[in-house]
């Protein structure tokens, strides 16, 4: 099945301990590699739809310079849409509160751009989920950030934690995607390079 792949030394470049599990999940061996301080920002005209993708290949570019010739690197990037509010990660207890506040009782898009990265390609895409909330309670919006501090998670929630368990009523799209990494899109892209 991944033939294809052999002659290539495949690289995580994230430190999600989500797209590692969902990575590995694949079945596919692979390295992760980090480097410190990639800048997470965009263009403020860029569309919403387009920001993730964006992010995820300027990281790709942080690599270009440092690849083997035989290295495909798989970055990633995640955002959170709702009511045109581009959500990242939350800085603190009082901004994951303002953007469960946000989320609850909507639906929202999930949105994670992806770069697939090697020394004569480049493919970038993205793939978007919507999720939809019931009304969350002061009270489970706090249980959740004391007890889970979701602070590296884009609008401040995992889905395949309790708020997830207790909130999400609907789901369209790629739970994957949602956890941070589409990899049945990724495993198709990779069967394509």
């Amino acid at each position: 099945m991944f033939d294809k792949l052999k002659h290539y030394h495949i690289i995580l470049a994230s430190n999600s301990p989500r797209r590692r599990e969902l990575l590995g999940g694949l079945g596919l061996d692979y390295e992760v590699r980090v480097l410190p301080d990639i800048a997470e920002s965009y263009p403020s005209d860029l569309p919403v739809e387009q920001i993730a993708e964006y992010i995820a290949g300027e990281k790709a570019d942080a690599y270009r310079k440092l690849m083997a010739p035989n290295d495909l690197i798989i970055t990633a990037d995640t955002i959170v849409v709702v009511d045109g509010e581009v959500m990242g990660k939350p800085i603190d207890a009082d901004d994951a509160r303002r953007m469960l506040n946000s989320l609850s009782a909507k639906t929202h898009q999930v949105i994670t751009g992806v770069c697939l990265l090697t020394a004569t390609k480049q493919r970038l895409f993205s793939v978007v989920t919507d999720v939809t909330f019931k009304q969350l309670s002061d009270e489970e919006i706090d249980y959740y950030i004391e007890h889970y501090r979701p602070f590296d998670k884009a609008g401040a929630y995992g889905i395949q934690e309790w708020i997830g368990y207790v909130g999400v009523t609907a789901i369209k799209g790629s739970y994957f995607n949602v956890m941070g990494l589409p990899v049945q899109r990724i495993y198709d892209e990779l069967q394509r390079l």
